[in-house]
């Protein structure tokens, strides 16, 4: 272990985190179609009434891609039925633990989408979520004390995670907002995974970080993109493309370029899924208000609100959200359980 003095000698010779990548050909045709695809995709989400229906796909889908990544064996069926809080027995319990610490991760990213900086804490938070009670070694919200192996790759030695994790972080707060999102979440994902910081858990935990930084950047505002499925049915592709940066002394140009690709693919998706569903609605449409949507969200994270939840969570009045109801339930989104004094909202 290093003295004080060679500690303070690491230190002030320590190289701020730069990522090398190239702006290839490739890369720019991915940027553009994103960019088109996410305009129009957006353009038509603020309008239509099945926006929650396509968040809670997004987030099953979201669920059972990054945990059947690392051989949860359950079925997206399975899967959304952990969401909607249905028994599916005759399943291994860490698998059904697996998926419900995701769910949890998922709604803490969710909740924390507009922070500005983050920290260890929140790094450590997010993998105490994700990993508790489901880890072969270490600790769940614990950087590893041990050194790790991901096939052929070796990862750092203990003794540097927490200050490779700085770099990162700091990287991540200070110049991560001067890239596009599809590249700064391209890059703290595959930096997490060079750096391997916690005993086991890092591909969910790394995914989940990348997922973080498009919803951070104001890239995926509704929550309805799934890129994870797309690491999910090509498995094998996405370790080669993971390791092809340190056969290639640490150029992330492939690795971002596959990672834009698999963010073109998802959007391609999501357009279609948005097509038929307004074909199965009649084009029927709701211009959704601010309002609407922080109710939204509030049922969302809620699950069930009582009227009085709902005048104080928004901060108006009792007429103000009838005023809001109204419109969603009529349009299919919202729907009401019990009688008018004493029934509750939820999402339909």
């Amino acid at each position: 272990m290093a003295g004080p003095k060679q500690l303070d000698l690491c230190l002030t010779n320590r190289v701020a985190y730069k990522p090398v990548y190239e702006i290839t050909p490739v890369l720019l045709t991915e940027v553009e179609q994103i960019a088109a695809l996410r305009e129009r995709i957006l353009a038509a989400a603020i309008q239509v009434a099945w926006i929650p229906a396509l968040q809670k796909d997004t987030r099953i889908r979201n669920a059972h891609s990054s945990t059947a990544i690392e051989g949860n064996p359950l079925t997206l069926e399975q899967v959304r039925a952990i969401e909607e809080g249905r028994e599916i027995p005759a399943t291994a319990r860490r698998a059904r633990r697996e998926v419900a610490n995701y769910f949890a991760g998922l709604r803490f990213v969710e909740k924390n989408a507009q922070r500005n900086v983050i920290t260890h804490a929140e790094v450590l938070k997010l993998h105490r979520i994700m990993a508790g009670e489901v880890m072969d070694q270490g600790m769940a919200g614990q950087y590893r004390t041990i050194r790790v192996r991901v096939g052929s790759y070796v990862a750092p030695p203990p003794d540097r995670v927490r200050l490779m994790m700085s770099d990162l972080l700091e990287w991540w707060n200070k110049d991560a907002p001067k890239f596009s999102p599809i590249l700064s979440s391209a890059i703290v994902h595959h930096r997490f995974e060079t750096i391997h910081p916690f005993a086991d858990g890092n591909g969910r935990a790394g995914r989940m970080l990348s997922l973080w930084e498009l919803y951070r950047r104001g890239f995926d505002n509704h929550h309805i993109f799934s890129i994870d499925e797309f690491y999910w049915e090509d498995r094998p592709r996405y370790y080669s493309a993971l390791e092809r940066v340190q056969q290639q002394n640490g150029d992330l140009t492939n690795w971002i370029e596959y990672s834009a690709a698999g963010l073109r693919l998802t959007l391609e998706r999501v357009w279609s899924r948005l097509q038929k569903l307004t074909a199965r609605s009649g084009k029927a449409k709701l211009v959704l208000r601010p309002k609407q949507e922080q109710l939204l969200h509030l049922l969302r994270e809620r699950k069930a609100l009582t009227p009085r939840e709902i005048w104080d969570g928004i901060g108006i009045s009792k007429q103000g959200a009838l005023d809001l109801l109204r419109p969603l339930i009529k349009a299919g989104l919202v729907r009401r359980i019990g009688t008018k004094k004493t029934g509750r909202y939820v999402l339909r």
